[in-house]
């Protein structure tokens, strides 16, 4: 099986605009993230997908591998399916977030086995949730799986509903999960999702897995205990200086 890890990487981010070429005790996040991933064993490539020239031109500066694709993608899916149909030969893409600098390569390696199984279409990770603030903070989305481990449904509320119970006592009845957002794809199924058109239950979480549960593919879940660290404002930049650099 060869897989190949695609980063995403564009420059105008709503927050946080060039944030891949910031600067990280003297090395980009971008460059942070792609060591990471070299890393990881399972992947026959790494790639950085952007839609900037000065991303493209940086990541050739430390002879990473890059290639250009449009700015009209709306989504990391998008952008990776781009790659997927400029190159060939690979049997999985795994879509990775270009903005956590400490990635686990392991963690990668993980999604990667979930391809183990023939069956799997789509694979993402998720992290058992142990404190209420996460399971209340609804910029981090929550996953119900089944009795296979399949995502049945995402959302941004703490779901289930444990009803009879004060939510400050859900967790100690119940196992509830944070998504992280790192996603792998058969090469095929990754063609036909980033052709679907945008679904009503993603429009009302703005999470775009909901798409393609929606269409009736299965989201393969493993389970991960590493605590996934992005950067999505100037603040988390400095959070992160002070907590590893300081």
């Amino acid at each position: 099986m060869k897989v190949i890890g695609i980063i995403p990487a564009r420059y105008d981010s709503t927050r946080f605009p060039g944030k891949p070429l910031v600067d990280i005790n003297g090395m980009t996040m971008i460059q942070r993230v792609y060591n990471q991933v070299k890393h990881a064993t399972s992947l026959s490539e790494v790639v950085v997908a952007t839609d900037d020239q000065r991303i493209f031109d940086h990541v050739q500066s430390f002879a990473g591998n890059v290639l250009m694709t449009s700015k009209e993608h709306q989504s990391g899916t998008d952008r990776c399916a781009e790659i997927i149909n400029k190159v060939s030969g690979f049997d999985v893409a795994i879509n990775i977030q270009g903005d956590e600098p400490f990635i686990d390569p392991q963690q990668i390696d993980l999604l990667v086995s979930c391809f183990q199984q023939e069956d799997t279409q789509i694979a993402t990770l998720i992290r058992k949730i142990e404190q209420l603030q996460d399971l209340e903070n609804t910029n981090k989305p929550k996953v119900v799986i089944n009795n296979k481990q399949e995502a049945v449904y995402f959302s941004r509320q703490a779901i289930p509903y444990f009803r009879g119970k004060d939510m400050r006592d859900w967790l100690k009845e119940m196992d509830y999960y944070n998504h992280i957002g790192i996603y792998g794809y058969r090469t095929e199924i990754l063609k036909e999702i980033s052709k679907l058109p945008v679904s009503k239950l993603e429009l009302a979480e703005s999470l775009e897995q909901l798409r393609w549960i929606d269409n009736g593919y299965q989201i393969k879940t493993a389970i991960s205990n590493h605590l996934n660290e992005a950067i999505d404002t100037p603040e988390d930049l400095q959070y992160i200086l002070k907590k590893y650099f300081s």
